[in-house]
């Protein structure tokens, strides 16, 4: 088969589509057929060095995918040839084929092209894992998504809003403000021209925001404290202004406030299975229903993935970048 393959670490040249080995499905392994995978800020650190995968996992980048299956191996229940799926993956989904662990297989949801689906499942997981599971965001709390126009950005919009929460949102232009809006956020803030701590305290009358969803990590860690309100949660899910933030415990005290970090690429298999159950009984019938849906900014071919990762490196997009197999 042909995959992208980083032979140096290095810009967006560095990914070589290359022909590779056949990967093979194990004890519990789905073998599929690629029709689409997805750029993430992941891909681009790995491509950069700074990001290895995991050990056991695909050392060619990507972190979901869609298509169908070609292979069912032992131990391996509920699916069959030919199912028309998308997935979570540890890496490995720039690639004509992938074997997936079959706890991190979705169907593709009802209304969702097969190559649109490429696009579901890092995001959907990475939101409903945060913001519901672990930060437990309730219906007419307020929650703060920082990269409002980011793929994980306009899954959060839809699904707070699906559950009845008031959204804020920082983007850097009015036109993915603009879009924001139209996905359902409430509170717009330019970062480039607002502080958002004061634009969270005016807008919530001094309450601060429930949940905040955070890609910046460093950069924001104290400002974000500061926009939390009383028994506030912040999620921290991107490292994108830096990984070392001061951060001032006593404000923290004084919120009840909690700060939790994940990732979901290193994470075991029963915990990635447990999300994306999670994920298939609480949001998929919410995009067969029509209330979500995937935000496709662009479709590339997956033999020029450069191409792909220039446009997320440029901040220009909104929603997700896909690469389709040739």
């Amino acid at each position: 088969m042909y995959a992208i393959t980083i032979p140096e670490p290095g810009g967006p040249e560095a990914l070589v589509w290359d022909e590779v080995a056949d990967p093979v499905a194990g004890e519990g392994e789905v073998l599929v057929e690629v029709a689409a995978s997805a750029v993430n800020r992941a891909d681009i650190l790995q491509r950069q060095g700074h990001y290895n995968p995991p050990p056991g996992a695909s050392a060619y980048p990507g972190l979901e995918c869609s298509g169908r299956i070609s292979e069912v191996g032992p131990g391996v229940a509920g699916w069959a040839i030919g199912d028309e799926v998308c997935a979570l993956l540890a890496g490995g989904g720039y690639a004509e084929r992938v074997v997936v662990p079959a706890g991190q297989l979705l169907p593709v949801p009802e209304g969702i092209g097969l190559t649109q689906a490429a696009a579901l499942p890092e995001v959907v997981c990475t939101v409903w894992s945060n913001v519901f599971m672990i930060a437990h965001l309730r219906p007419g709390e307020t929650v703060l998504v920082h990269g409002g126009s980011s793929g994980i950005g306009t899954m959060a919009i839809q699904l707070a809003k699906a559950v009845g929460a008031k959204i804020a949102v920082t983007a850097g232009t009015k036109e993915k403000l603009e879009y924001c809006a139209r996905l359902g956020a409430d509170i717009l803030i330019n970062y480039r021209e607002q502080d958002f701590v004061a634009e969270i305290e005016q807008a919530t009358n001094g309450a601060g925001a429930d949940v905040i969803l955070d890609n910046m990590g460093a950069k924001y860690l104290d400002r974000n404290i500061r926009a939390l309100a009383v028994n506030g949660r912040l999620a921290v899910i991107g490292l994108q202004g830096g990984v070392k933030g001061e951060l001032n415990i006593g404000a923290l005290l004084r919120k009840s406030a909690a700060i939790s970090a994940t990732s979901l690429r290193g994470r075991s298999l029963g915990e990635k299975a447990a999300i994306v159950a999670a994920v298939r009984e609480h949001v998929w019938p919410l995009i067969a229903d029509g209330h979500v849906r995937p935000i496709v900014d662009r479709e590339v071919p997956m033999n020029d993935a450069a191409a792909g990762h220039r446009v997320v490196e440029e901040s220009g997009h909104v929603g997700k970048v896909l690469l389709v197999t040739p």
